[in-house]
């Protein structure tokens, strides 16, 4: 039995609600027929295709369960490239009978395909307003399950979403090409190795997911919150994170309460939530899960991000996913933990007490380098959004520079094959003493951890570090998978011809060594010396998301992803359009949030509160007093509201001769240049204004009341 929690006149243990919700394997084997169970585990596991007469059994076992927990409805729940879910809803029912009454039937061939509507969903340019049709394919490698809501018990199948014509149009299907791509690619290479027994090789992943909650009253107050996602307007208070009293406190009861409900919530759907606290900023926390494999872990992030939703919604909060909600704060990432692992249990990414002499490990590792190396700009693309631009490189997010830290056991045994072709050492962790005789001795790891740090080496695992939290993991994760199932194969064809194995791995993990080693950086991230240092490198640097995109339909990216059938030439550059379209748009939404803002709220009160001062001055002038403090106070805010008018007029304007643009990358260009600029030119005067305008005079909560009242 589990850990009983207690509180709220609810009482249960883990171990009995995890995964109720879920048709796991465990509920596949008590409910389907050995050979059925069976031949789904070849196609789970192995890839064989699943026949219609297998499907159709697992189709009504799986709707008898759902059925049982109360579902009256189905859909297939896919990833089109929104960046969050979709989902069409059909009941368990049959045509009505002679006798009026109906049947509760789910066929093999609902469980398979389904077909959405295709045309409204971004598509690039792949499908016209006219082509309607696309296919939503069942992913029977992640877990159906029943998810509960306002709406009732509702079953949910994982599917692939395609155009009618073939085309990918979803985050899951290239993100499970990328996998059996470097399934076979990293078979090949620990073949040579000796490893004969290993079945399959599996990229594993953990995604920690930072938010932040505030009051839903206070969060109903304020359009840019509503519209966007976060802050458009807002000075800071006298108090912000400063003290670091929020990082790693004791959580409030609100939020505490907020958290276990999460906890169980994504405990009964298999998410297996583990770690929580308080992050950085007021009013930020971090939850983060078990790894699990690529797919299946991906889904779970998206699981994550709607429960965090709801549950806030339900309990009188809002959860804000947005990079950058609070100007002023830390923003929210999502740190993306990546490993490889056999299906019999090795860490390919362990390097083992001595790595000096674990060859496969060092072999693997400069493979790694040489992927991130080489493909350093599609890294950074896949991190890229427009929220994302607001942190990165901003003392609270790594840099808009990929680098790869390895910490100093690893670069020092880097350091012995550069300079002398081998290794012959490793650094050991050390005792901690702590100077106190009651505490217990502790060892001490070899190395240290970089927070800095884009892409750093942790132990056994990869932390991408450089995404945002509001983005799905699964592009970061396509990349990831695709340009180490390049370099796995690249190597392997080196070294499967080799007339001496041993040698041509040593010369190669050297070669790697040396070629590659521009892209290790152990150092400070957030310095300037490291951004010019980056440049002498030759790293690429891409401050903005409109810089980084070109990098997605490159000839060499084209070259690299049409090699492992990952993506065609067209369904990146369709990925490229739907880019520049998703920045155009957020930021046109962006600016006229702020003009209605200004325009019917903020300026009007500033209108307000200047006839009051200018009645004060005057009845102080009248009365004979002093009224120089008055004037001097009127003079600034008229000033600041005249300021703000102007800017706001500079704002519409620019805003209308960019909507005027047809051609959507000169459009998010435009919006980059010009209007973000004017939006801040905006900003600038009004969150002066806040710090003195009456409170009761501003037309909206401030930062202290969204940050520290929850």
């Amino acid at each position: 039995m589990g850990h009983v929690l207690e509180g709220d006149r609810r009482s249960f243990s883990i171990a009995d609600i995890f995964g109720e919700d879920v048709f796991s394997d465990r509920v596949m084997q008590e409910r389907l027929p050995k050979s059925v169970y069976k031949e789904l585990r070849q196609t789970i596991d192995e890839g064989k295709e699943l026949g219609p007469v297998i499907a159709e059994v697992v189709a009504e076992a799986m709707k008898d369960w759902a059925v049982e927990k109360g579902a009256t409805h189905y859909t297939h729940w896919f990833q089109p490239l929104t960046g969050i879910t979709a989902e069409k809803h059909d009941a368990f029912l049959s045509p009505v009978q002679k006798d009026g009454k109906v049947l509760m039937e789910f066929s093999g061939k609902e469980l398979i395909k389904s077909e959405p509507d295709a045309s409204s969903f971004p598509s690039g340019g792949i499908r016209s307003t006219f082509e309607a049709r696309g296919y939503t394919a069942w992913d029977c490698t992640s877990p159906a399950f029943v998810r509960r809501d306002a709406a009732g018990a509702i079953l949910c199948i994982p599917t692939a979403f395609c155009a009618y014509t073939g085309e990918a149009l979803d985050m899951k299907t290239p993100l499970l090409r990328s996998v059996e791509a470097l399934n076979r690619e990293a078979l090949r290479l620990i073949r040579l190795f000796g490893n004969k027994h290993s079945k399959r090789v599996m990229p594993y992943v953990g995604a920690e997911q930072e938010y932040f909650l505030v009051d839903r009253e206070k969060f109903l107050k304020r359009k840019d919150l509503i519209y966007t996602g976060h802050t458009l307007f807002g000075a800071m208070p006298p108090k912000g994170q400063e003290l670091d009293d929020q990082y790693f406190g004791a959580i409030r009861e609100r939020v505490e309460s907020f958290m276990r409900t999460v906890n169980e919530e994504l405990w009964k759907l298999g998410v297996s939530a583990k770690t929580q606290h308080n992050e950085a900023a007021p009013g930020q926390h971090e939850l983060a899960p078990i790894y699990k494999d690529c797919n299946v872990a991906a889904d779970h992030d998206q699981l994550i991000m709607e429960t965090l939703k709801k549950v806030a919604e339900r309990q009188g909060l809002t959860c804000l996913l947005h990079e950058k909600p609070f100007a002023g704060v830390n923003g929210s990432g999502k740190h993306n933990n990546w490993s490889l692992v056999t299906d019999d249990g090795i860490n390919l990414l362990d390097p083992g007490l001595t790595p000096h002499d674990n060859v496969q490990f060092l072999m693997i590792l400069t493979c790694i380098l040489r992927a991130v190396d080489l493909h350093a700009d599609l890294l950074r693309e896949s991190a890229a959004n427009v929220g994302n631009d607001h942190r990165l490189g901003a003392n609270e997010a790594p840099p808009a520079i990929i680098s790869v830290f390895l910490g100093e056991q690893l670069q020092d045994v880097l350091s012995q094959l550069i300079s002398t072709g081998i290794a012959t050492s490793s650094k050991q962790g050390e005792l901690l003493d702590t100077g106190v005789s009651t505490l217990p001795d502790l060892m001490k790891d070899a190395t240290d951890r970089n927070r800095t740090s884009p892409f750093a080496f942790t132990g056994n695992k990869f932390e991408f570090r450089m995404l945002g939290a509001s983005s799905s993991i699964a592009a970061p994760n396509i990349v990831l998978n695709t340009i180490a199932a390049e370099a796995f194969a690249d190597t392997a064809d080196r070294l499967e011809g080799a007339e001496d194995f041993e040698m041509a791995v040593h010369d190669l993990i050297k070669e790697y060594a040396n070629e590659h080693q521009r892209i290790v950086f152990n150092g400070n991230g957030y310095s300037e010396e490291w951004v010019k240092e980056a440049g002498r490198r030759g790293l690429p640097n891409f401050s903005s998301m409109v810089d980084a995109i070109p990098s997605l339909s490159s000839e060499k990216s084209v070259q690299l992803f049409k090699r492992f059938n990952i993506f065609s030439a067209a369904e990146l550059q369709s990925r490229s359009e739907i880019k520049y379209e998703e920045y155009a748009k957020e930021i046109n939404i962006e600016t006229r949030t702020m003009v209605d803002m200004a325009s019917k709220s903020i300026i009007p009160s500033c209108f307000k509160y200047l006839r009051e001062l200018a009645e004060t001055v005057n009845a102080l002038e009248a009365a004979g007093a002093d009224a120089s403090a008055a004037r001097e106070i009127l003079t600034e805010v008229n000033s600041l509201t005249s300021e703000s008018q102007k800017a706001l007029k500079q704002l519409m304007k620019d805003s209308e001769e960019a909507l005027s643009i047809k051609e959507v990358k000169k459009r998010a260009h435009y919006c980059r240049d010009r209007l973000t600029v004017d939006m801040e030119n905006l900003r600038n005067p009004i969150d002066r204004l806040e710090m003195i305008v009456d409170k009761e005079d501003w037309p909206m909560p401030s930062y202290g009341d969204l940050l520290f009242e929850v």
